[in-house]
């Protein structure tokens, strides 16, 4: 099962705060906020949604299609996805831009303020989806946050060629108006968000949750601490707990890494749960780790993360495919 992946490809800038950001905000002076926050580490790391998705597949051994566009600074880059077993032929390279920026900041609480930039990004509308596929053939394109432009055409190409979608817009939601967010979503076998987004989500579409779940397969809602929730529409809610981390170093990269390991499981051909388990454990293994793709995949660890949350059973059902891993 071929997946390709559409998003961002970026390099991170991660920095943490030692505070909380609430204590900083002051109540009835929100609208004029004026704040600087004193960060006593920064990490500088590659990331973007596609890339660190396909990271994580490629590790897993599934031989990911990554899909967007990267700055004259991307060959180190390429490399290394390469290494990891991902295929970068269908990236577009700019010839003036740089790679998109992430600038991260994370307080003690583990909440976060960021800001992106754009740079090459904004040239991943010229992509023809359509001709990788030709090229590639694909059974699932996951439309992740890009170019605004680049998530419609891409959405687009996939329904008029037959191809599921899993639709996660997840950051690019805040830019997205009514009609952009409705096209995105309507049509998708998967949709994935977090607990925030999904909010978001139903503010943007006009649409209740009933309303999405009508129009779409399988809403993966991701709740931290607390797990995951598969919700579909007339079958009961699931929720699947969280695999507990033993130290929270980043959570940055965390969601991206459940993406890789729940759409591992779908290549798999595993049930939905079973998915969603590695899921959980390829997040928390990232949880512990500091940047989004310097962590290691090691069959034995996923696998006893595994049998510690689930069980016994749920490990021996997920080790015959996480043998030939690492």
């Amino acid at each position: 099962m071929r997946i390709a992946v559409t998003g961002s490809i970026a390099t991170d800038h991660l920095m943490v705060f030692p505070g909380r950001f609430t204590e900083q905000l002051i109540k009835d002076q929100l609208e004029r906020v004026s704040l600087s926050f004193l960060a006593d580490r920064l990490e500088v790391h590659r990331g973007g949604v596609a890339a660190n998705i396909t990271f994580g597949l490629g590790l897993l051994g599934c031989d990911p299609l990554l899909v967007g566009a990267a700055g004259t600074d991307f060959a180190e880059y390429g490399a290394w996805l390469r290494a990891a077993g991902v295929d970068t032929s269908a990236v577009r390279v700019s010839d003036t831009l740089h790679t998109a920026r992430f600038v991260c900041t994370t307080d003690a609480d583990q909440n976060q303020i960021a800001t992106f930039y754009a740079g090459a990004m904004a040239e991943a509308a010229d992509i023809d989806l359509a001709d990788t596929a030709r090229r590639t053939g694909l059974a699932l394109v996951l439309v992740g946050a890009d170019d605004p432009a680049a998530m419609l055409r891409h959405t687009a190409t996939a329904h008029r060629l037959g191809i599921p979608v899993a639709a996660d817009p997840s950051q690019q939601l805040a830019r997205l108006d009514r009609e952009q967010a409705r096209r995105l979503v309507e049509g998708a076998t998967w949709l994935f968000t977090n607990a925030y987004e999904a909010a978001l989500l139903k503010e943007r579409t006009g649409w209740s949750e009933e309303d999405l779940l009508e129009r779409t397969g399988t809403w993966i809602t991701t709740l931290g601490a607390d797990g995951v929730t598969l919700a579909r529409s007339g079958t009961p809610r699931r929720h699947i707990p969280a695999v507990p981390a033993e130290k929270i170093a980043d959570p940055t990269g965390a969601g991206d890494a459940f993406r890789a390991g729940f759409l591992a499981g779908l290549a798999w051909q595993w049930p939905h749960e079973q998915a969603a388990r590695l899921g959980c454990a390829l997040a928390t293994t990232v949880l512990e780790s500091v940047g989004t793709q310097e962590y290691e995949v090691l069959a034995a660890d996923l696998t006893a993360r595994i049998a510690r949350t689930y069980g016994d059973d749920a490990a021996r059902a997920a080790e015959p495919r996480l043998a030939g891993v690492s």
